[in-house]
């Protein structure tokens, strides 16, 4: 097989061309009841892993195949049992993709250079693949979603550790914040609007609008692929950005328009049913110092009315904060590495590091004035924190982590009904693996002898 050593933004990649192959040079590595599995699909798989920045293992493909025929015998329940997944959902997952290696290559082109086929070409080869992946996903949602923990069994998971290797908590606090982003006056917003408009008369013009998108759009995940959005519904963009891609016939272009995120020119591509392939040019409008006075002056009269107990913090929160992840939460930050669990407690080395700073001084109960932030997009405002409680550093107990606890305890309950089933499938699947994996302990329990074999 082909390998290219290919360096691409300081990364080495080590690209195996799979679209070279040809049929001769392909074989069948494994056989699971009527699926096969290719080797150019592992070596495609292997490439992504590659492209995800980690390193050069040919010991990696055993997990790799290992995955695979996890996600086939998935697959092939759930065409038994109807558990489908719909194009929709096909399609976000493959945009999502597409953004990050991107963004991992350093653009398009380079991923294109590095693929030696189209981003284009490369989704329509993916599709089938990350079809299986999200339908496999669904029918393990389906295997264990009964799947509960009675506090009996939370505590006799807890027993089960011995007490010099019960896991050390590190410090955890419960933070709230009231956001206050400047807001920018019509006048302050106007040069914003006709830089874009401007750009839109390059368009109708007759420049490239993928071209100017790539230059000019300040949308970081779609500027590197000219603009392009691929599909989506009614339901997955900002009203007024959805009233003009509907609207829109393919190929023409919307005037200028405003939402929470910026100035936007939209571009029909395609319309499908009640989805819509478009592609748009951002600018976001920057921050002025007076813009900054005046969120300065706002967050202090926030706060001086909380202080004052003229408003508790949660509903200054629900009133003023710009943040919509907290601000109907009472404030209150949630731990976004564990979204299911809903818990607000978050430890230290999570918290964001200029919130930490900040926490790290206070008292439990107290709020800080305002200090200032830049946010992850560059935006500026100010942030008054509440230290609402902290959990001193200690070694994990049922009082203080009974939730950690019971997570973990219903996590290796759903691994073990994953397990019975998977042992009760694989005695009934015919499986076949190719001789030169033999040797991958991860592989070994998929071809061990039957109870039946034994005697």
């Amino acid at each position: 097989m082909k390998k290219i050593l290919l360096i691409a933004s300081g990364l080495l990649f080590l690209f195996l061309n799979v679209q070279s192959q040809t049929k001769s040079v392909d074989k069948v590595i494994a056989v699971l009841g009527s699926d096969v599995i290719l080797l150019s699909e592992l070596n495609q798989q292997y490439v992504m892993y590659l492209n995800s920045g980690n390193p050069v293992d040919e010991k990696v493909k055993c997990y790799i195949l290992q995955q695979m025929l996890v996600q086939h015998l998935l697959k092939q329940q759930a065409n038994i049992d109807s558990v489908m997944v719909d194009d929709k959902q096909v399609d976000d997952e493959l945009d999502k993709r597409m953004r990050y290696q991107i963004q991992r290559a350093g653009g398009q082109d380079k991923l294109e250079e590095f693929l030696n086929r189209s981003v284009l070409q490369y989704k329509d080869e993916l599709r089938p693949d990350v079809k299986d992946q999200l339908q496999a996903n669904k029918m393990q949602g389906t295997i264990t979603e009964k799947v509960s923990i009675t506090p009996v069994e939370v505590r006799k998971y807890y027993d089960s550790y011995k007490k010099d290797s019960l896991p050390d908590i590190p410090a955890e606090y419960e933070v709230g914040e009231i956001v206050i982003n400047p807001e920018l006056t019509k006048s302050e917003k106007q040069r914003f609007f006709d830089k874009l408009d401007a750009i839109r008369l390059r368009v109708k013009s007759g420049e490239d609008f993928g071209f100017l998108a790539k230059t000019y759009s300040e949308d970081p995940g779609s500027a590197p692929e000219g603009g392009d959005l691929g599909f989506f519904d009614r339901t997955m963009m900002a009203k007024e950005f959805t009233a003009y891609a509907f609207k829109l016939k393919p190929g023409e272009i919307s005037p200028v328009f405003e939402t929470d995120f910026g100035f936007h020119v939209l571009q029909v591509v395609e319309r499908r049913g009640e989805q819509v392939h478009a592609r748009h040019i951002l600018i976001r409008p920057q921050t002025t110092p007076q813009s900054l006075d005046r969120a300065k002056l706002h967050a202090d009269s926030v706060y001086n009315n909380v202080i004052a107990n003229k408003l508790s913090f949660s509903a200054a929160a629900s009133l003023y904060s710009s943040n919509k992840e907290s601000k109907y939460n009472g404030g209150m930050l949630l731990f976004a590495d564990n979204v299911t669990a809903r818990t607000t407690f978050i430890p230290a080395d999570k918290l964001d590091p200029k919130v930490f700073l900040v926490v790290d001084t206070m008292k439990v109960g107290e709020i800080s004035r305002p200090v200032p932030f830049t946010a992850a997009d560059g935006k500026e405002g100010y942030k008054i924190i509440l230290l609402k409680s902290k959990i001193a550093p200690h070694k994990g107990n049922l009082e203080q982590d009974y939730a950690k606890f019971k997570e973990k305890a219903q996590q290796q309950k759903m691994d073990r009904v994953m397990s019975e089933w998977f042992e009760k499938r694989r005695k009934s699947t015919y499986i076949r693996i190719d001789p030169d994996y033999s040797t991958c302990d991860e592989l070994k329990i998929w071809t061990k002898p039957l109870p039946a074999e034994t005697k």
